[in-house]
């Protein structure tokens, strides 16, 4: 598995789509998790980018958060902003780490009143997830096509046109 780092340099076509929309989007992403009973669970999300990682945190007591902490495989998908996909988007997939780190979790909370204003610094985390990448999508509009470009662990961007 890839932490961020790594799967930008394996698949950076689609890292670089994922990141520009990830922020065109104020950081909305929605994400895919199992429910208990095996059925999918789709919450939106906002994952931050914090000291070279993707994080998936949130607030505390939510079921998606649980269902990550029962079971780490989620997919991210950047929010589609128009049916024509005029901006593209991208798909991410694979486990999260809950990561049990007093002062990261400190540095986040300080980030994240400094970017946005949110203070939670000195709460305790209840779960800190760093994503881990098994594979990623990514689709572009261009000259009457679709590409869709895929990376799957192990092997390299490969990009599939419809017409």
């Amino acid at each position: 598995m890839a932490g961020w780092g790594e799967f930008s340099v394996r698949a950076p076509a689609i890292a670089e789509v994922f990141a520009r929309r990830h922020a065109a989007t104020g950081n909305l992403c929605m994400l895919g998790t199992l429910r208990p009973d095996g059925f999918p669970r789709v919450s939106p999300m906002e994952p931050r980018f914090f000291e070279g990682e993707l994080w998936v945190m949130g607030m505390p007591g939510t079921a998606k958060f649980d269902d990550l902490a029962r079971d780490p495989r989620f997919t991210l998908h950047t929010a589609t902003v128009d049916t024509h996909v005029a901006e593209g988007d991208a798909k991410v997939w694979g486990t999260v780490e809950d990561v049990r780190d007093e002062a990261l979790h400190q540095r986040f909370a300080e980030a994240v009143f400094v970017e946005i204003g949110l203070d939670i610094r000195g709460q305790p985390f209840e779960h800190c997830f760093r994503a881990e990448f098994v594979g990623a999508s990514a689709v572009a509009v261009e000259d009457g096509h679709l590409d869709i470009t895929v990376w799957r662990e192990g092997h390299p961007e490969t990009v599939v046109r419809k017409h």
